[in-house]
């Protein structure tokens, strides 16, 4: 059986946690300038009328990295169990 807890494992996980955490303060600084000169006049607010093109990229970008961010950690849960239920046996 092979150990899932070594040092080079968790090692790796801790740079993916980081750079997740990388994407989000970057994205979210990103969408900060949205917040900053956010106009009435263009449009209801966090609508993609309001926003101009780089803030639409930030904005979608943000919620593609979410949708990845689930899908990897279905995954995990997906390997877990699939681990548990293989050493059950």
């Amino acid at each position: 059986m092979t150990k899932i807890f070594t040092i080079k494992n968790i090692l790796i996980a801790f740079g993916l946690i980081l750079f997740d955490l990388f994407i989000y303060i970057f994205l979210g600084l990103m969408l900060m300038n949205y917040d900053d000169f956010y106009d009435e006049s263009k449009g209801e607010y966090w609508s993609l009328e309001s926003m101009n093109f780089w803030e639409k990229v930030n904005y979608i970008g943000l919620n593609t990295w979410h949708l990845v961010n689930l899908i990897v950690i279905g995954y995990i849960i997906y390997r877990v169990i699939k681990s548990i239920r293989k050493n059950a046996l």
